[in-house]
């Protein structure tokens, strides 16, 4: 029940017995582990090797609790634009079990100048899914403010993921490898992706993907919360998508908005403003243009 609400951390607990329930447990545990890595994008091999811990989410809160800042692998993990969580209050990004958790926390490091401490929290997606994390929590002051500040730090702890670095790497080179006596149909140069651009590219892909309603950020800013820069980011998007970031934008827009239409009875006005038109008319232009109907008339139209 756990993992079927979207816990894909939870690990059901093993017995000592040799039966058809302890078998049936492995494969629900090896099943969690694989959705869990395809949804953060991080490999975690189940093997017995040393336990790596791996920072996955930072935050640094004010005296108030909301997020001054926070890293860029926070943006891909919950599937949220970076400025969507600047100035938010950290419980926003919580569910309800641990909202009332970090209350109580919050309470004793108002009371205290210098506090350590961890506590288990479930993060909230964009999507709903939730995401339980072993948190270190601990206040400091600087210099140059006067307010005293708290570190939040999201640690995963993972055993030889190195393995499979160098196992993403070597597929990524195999890709990129030209058969002997092919010919160039282009003499301009191609970017070089490794792994980690890759890596970046898709974050980025699941990020626009989530909100679809939002202000597309401008090239230069998007790259950089992805962790990368505009040059990569537009010829390599290019290069793994076969279209430019903001033709895919505008793509999964559409494709979003048909299938509301299709399948919802909201509103036409309504469904344009979920997917990010700015106007009706200008949805129902370029609507039309891609599938040959407007909204109303494809609507009518029988499934």
């Amino acid at each position: 029940m756990e993992i079927s609400a979207g816990n894909f951390f939870y690990r059901v607990e093993r017995s000592v017995k040799n039966d058809n329930v302890e078998a049936l447990v492995v494969v629900l545990n090896m099943m969690a582990e694989e959705i869990q890595e395809s949804m953060v994008h991080q490999g975690y091999v189940q093997a017995h090797g040393t336990i790596k811990h791996i920072v996955q989410m930072s935050f640094i809160l004010d005296a108030k609790g909301d997020i001054e800042a926070t890293n860029q692998a926070t943006c891909s993990i919950l599937s949220t634009l970076y400025s969507e969580i600047i100035g938010k209050p950290f419980a926003v990004f919580l569910d309800e079990s641990s909202k009332v958790k970090w209350k109580n926390t919050w309470k004793i490091l108002k009371q205290k100048d210098i506090y350590e401490t961890s506590v288990e929290l479930a993060f909230k997606t964009k999507g709903n899914l939730v995401v339980p994390s072993a948190c270190y929590i601990t206040t400091f002051k600087g210099e140059h403010f006067e307010q005293k500040k708290t570190l939040v730090t999201v640690v995963h702890h993972s055993n030889d993921r190195d393995r499979l670095e160098k196992d993403l790497k070597r597929s990524v080179i195999k890709s990129k490898t030209k058969k002997k006596g092919e010919k160039k149909h282009s003499k301009k140069p191609k970017i070089r992706l490794n792994h980690e651009d890759i890596r970046k590219l898709s974050k980025g892909r699941d990020i626009i993907i989530n909100n679809l309603e939002k202000d597309f950020p401008s090239l230069k800013d998007f790259a950089l919360q992805i962790g990368t820069n505009e040059f990569k980011l537009k010829y390599g998007f290019k290069e793994l998508y076969g279209t430019s970031v903001y033709r895919f934008l505008k793509n999964e827009r559409l494709r979003k908005s048909k299938m509301l239409v299709q399948h919802t009875d909201l509103h036409i006005k309504t469904i344009a403003h979920m997917t990010g038109f700015k106007s009706l008319p200008h949805f129902s232009r370029s609507f039309k243009k891609r599938y040959g109907y407007t909204p109303s008339a494809l609507r009518k139209k029988p499934l």
